[in-house]
């Protein structure tokens, strides 16, 4: 007995040192997370849940603002409510301006327009260049407190800090006043404008996108204190919640779609239009036209001089953003939630015609359905899809969404990309608008996320369209891992090549795996509804959802995050050698003729290229009993007859698998079998644990295999597929069918 517990001692031992001495070339893969994670407090649980003494701020706003169309400008006064809920005194706020980043002195983003070349477009030379000049930024005319007293302000480029008086406590709130004004920007101007106006020359109209608006209060939390990054155009926003009064003036022939539900529609639409709009409500077959395509076109062909005031409220949203235009059409469906009845709205010219009507609202209505099944009932009145052109953006119950036909028609690709960006941008009011992480420090948690969702509406209502899969990632992972960036980098630190790669479609592919193939459906969506459950209305960081999807799973994941989200590693894993045994009494001499497969197999005849393949028949072993040594004290023996009963006839199979993109994964097997048959077994990724780098696996079949193949159904993103079967392919089987 001492013998074998010293041989045990020895063996781990030695096991502990050959550990040590390989760790940094394994990079630790399966370590937990913890020392890269915040510590848990009463802020923030272990479990992912927002903890006990959990605080956020808050803002409330009452805004008046007016469009002047002549002159294309915009101006406000607003006054700001603070809330400080958090454990710290304030002597100062940090609020965002937003179209700061449009003045000609911030070219923070400049790199995006490329360089020069022999030959260059006047539309690029302008990005590069503002030949055309104008006029942009805020114009801040005063800030002051409720008395009208002012309060000294610093500016540093898209942030202004506002110095107090008096220091606001905890539990107390500050109210302030700001007027400003800004001229609105032309879109077709501005690479990766989020918002302006679009002019149409054709009628001499324009329809306004207004947002990043006003000044706005910046997220106090407590992790960072204020997210006061500067912006630079494709980070977005850390925002509060609050309640919104705003009052919207415009030309009186304008239509407004905006944040929040319209409190004076009566004196704002023509009686017809407001019966139409009641009609609405409990439209829930088809959309109800509010505004014909007639009565736009009528609208387009003078401007009215009078004005209107729109007024809009909106309880706990953490922005608002709307649209105003006379060419509008708009239409209006009731749809109805176990727990809420939404307007789905969309606003659009006659040049959406005449997909627009066909297709936006429907998207609207099942984007909401979808979501709602894979997180919480949309809460908001309305949910609103307004058409311009090359955008894709989204607010709290409205979004700014391309695609137009040309020449009345669109193309199968168009027509997906139109519905799939509806179905993204009305999303996103799950997150962020709800969920509302910080997009400016890790984008992932709402693109990512948004793209997952958005990909499980398009499976599931629009299978006709294409919809992210693993496949789609491995070009991008097999790309110079010297330049690649893990998912977990701020949005403004990455390249615009890589950034819907790094930002939504790897986010996406690492979800749909760890759905599919890692836990499960099942256990999946009710760790993800929790999350989406636990943080509503709150500011999850990264850690909340990693913890929570393993507190409600029972899943250790670290190794995926570590992996997926930590890392440029990927997945590429070779069925590196493959040994075929049988008990020496079952040997028979095999036939000396090839063995067919069926077509689209791959030819067992095939060499695998490291020295065999299974038309080189079995390897004998001889099963031996077992020495009475071998069990020390225990009294009881194997039944070595069962053993070799239980063994007789059966195929072993002695498989190596190889890690060389360094992601750990599970194993996915396809098996053919002699017979033509097929079977699917999948092995975890704990399988790595000892072995980063390799692992040997030993596998018990009634049948004779004539092909092996990993990753069968391309679920892994594994970036090099050539080296996942055995024998080594030589002909296009299934397989490549598959990779195109």
């Amino acid at each position: 007995m001492k013998k074998i517990l010293l041989t045990f001692s020895l063996l781990a031992v030695a096991f502990i040192g050959l550990h040590a001495q390989e760790e940094n070339k394994w990079k630790g893969k399966f370590e937990q997370l913890d020392y890269l994670l915040p510590t848990p407090n009463d802020v923030r649980s272990g479990s992912g849940a927002p903890g006990a003494k959990y605080w956020q701020q808050r803002a409330d706003y009452a805004i008046d603002a007016e469009i002047d169309e002549p002159g294309n400008t915009l101006q406000g006064k607003e006054t700001i409510t603070y809330y400080n809920n958090s454990p710290d005194a304030l002597k100062f706020l940090w609020l965002q301006l937003d179209q700061n980043v449009n003045k000609k002195g911030n070219e923070d983003f400049g790199y995006a327009y490329g360089n020069m070349a022999d030959s260059v477009s006047s539309l690029k030379m302008q990005h590069l260049t503002r030949t055309i000049k104008f006029e942009a930024g805020y114009t801040i005319k005063s800030v002051t407190d409720k008395s009208g007293k002012s309060l000294p302000t610093v500016v540093n480029n898209t942030m202004m800090r506002v110095d107090l008086p008096v220091t606001i406590k905890s539990g107390e709130s500050y109210t302030f006043l700001i007027e400003w004004s800004y001229p609105i920007t032309d879109r077709s101007m501005f690479l990766l404008s989020r918002e302006g106006f679009e002019h149409f020359p054709a009628d001499n109209n324009n329809i306004y996108l207004i947002a990043h608006w006003f000044p706005r209060m910046c997220v106090y939390d407590d992790i960072e204190g204020w997210q006061n990054k500067q912006f630079q155009r494709l980070g977005e926003f850390a925002l509060e919640f609050g309640n919104y009064k705003v009052n919207i003036t415009v030309p009186s022939d304008h239509v407004v779609a905006a944040t929040g539900s319209l409190q004076n529609t009566e004196h704002v639409l023509s009686s017809k239009e407001f019966d139409r709009l009641e009609k609405a409500k409990t439209s829930f077959d088809k959309p109800v036209f509010v505004i014909t395509e007639d009565e736009a076109r009528g609208k387009e062909k003078s401007k009215a001089t009078t004005k209107k005031t729109w007024r809009f409220e909106a309880d706990n949203v953490r922005d608002f953003a709307f649209a105003s235009s006379r060419k509008f059409i708009w239409d209006v469906q009731a749809v109805k939630l176990p727990t809420n009845t939404v307007m789905c709205m969309s606003f659009y010219p006659k040049e959406g015609l005449p997909t627009w009507p066909l297709e936006s609202t429907k998207a609207i209505k099942n984007a909401i359905e979808v979501y709602s099944k894979y997180t919480f009932d949309y809460p908001y009145p309305v949910a609103i899809s307004v058409n311009t052109a090359n955008l894709g953006m989204e607010f709290p119950m409205i979004s700014f969404n391309g695609g137009r036909p040309v020449n009345g028609k669109m193309t199968d690709a168009a027509l997906d990309g139109m519905v799939t960006t509806i179905i993204h941008e009305v999303g996103h009011n799950y997150f962020p608008m709800i969920v509302s992480s910080d997009e400016r420090q890790w984008m992932w948690m709402d693109e990512g996320m948004n793209t997952f969702l958005h990909t499980r509406t398009q499976a599931e209502r629009y299978p006709q369209f294409h919809h992210t899969t693993p496949k789609d990632i491995v070009p991008y992972m097999k790309g110079d891992k010297n330049i690649m960036r893990p998912i977990m980098t701020t949005s403004d630190n990455e390249s615009l090549f890589a950034f819907g790669n790094n930002f939504y479609e790897k986010p996406t592919v690492a979800l749909t795996i760890l759905r599919e193939t890692i836990i499960g459906p099942e256990l999946f969506d009710r760790a993800f509804k929790e999350y989406a459950n636990r943080w509503m209305y709150k500011h999850p960081k990264p850690a909340d959802f990693f913890r929570t999807m393993e507190d409600l799973t029972a899943v250790d994941l670290d190794w995926f995050w570590r992996g997926w989200f930590y890392s440029t590693d990927n997945v590429d894993v070779s069925v590196d050698e493959v040994q075929w045994y049988k008990m020496k009494s079952d040997i028979i001499e095999p036939e000396k003729k090839t063995v067919k497969t069926k077509a689209g197999d791959l030819s067992s005849s095939t060499s695998n290229g490291n020295g065999g393949s299974f038309n080189d028949g079995p390897k004998a072993f001889t099963l031996t009993n077992t020495p009475d040594e071998y069990y020390g004290q225990y009294s009881s023996r194997i039944d070595e007859g069962a053993v070799r009963k239980n063994l007789e006839g059966k195929n072993i199979y002695q498989i190596k698998f190889k890690n060389i993109g360094g992601l750990v994964t599970p194993l996915v097997i396809e098996w053919t079998y002699k017979d033509g048959s097929k079977e699917i077994e999948t092995l975890p990724a704990e399988v790595w644990r000892l072995n980063e780098n390799e692992v040997t696996r030993i596998f018990v079949k009634d049948k004779e295999a004539v092909n092996i193949i990993l990753d069968p159904n391309l679920e892994l993103a594994d970036i090099e597929m050539s080296n996942n079967s055995y024998p080594r392919k030589k002909t296009e089987s299934k397989f490549d069918e598959l990779k195109k």
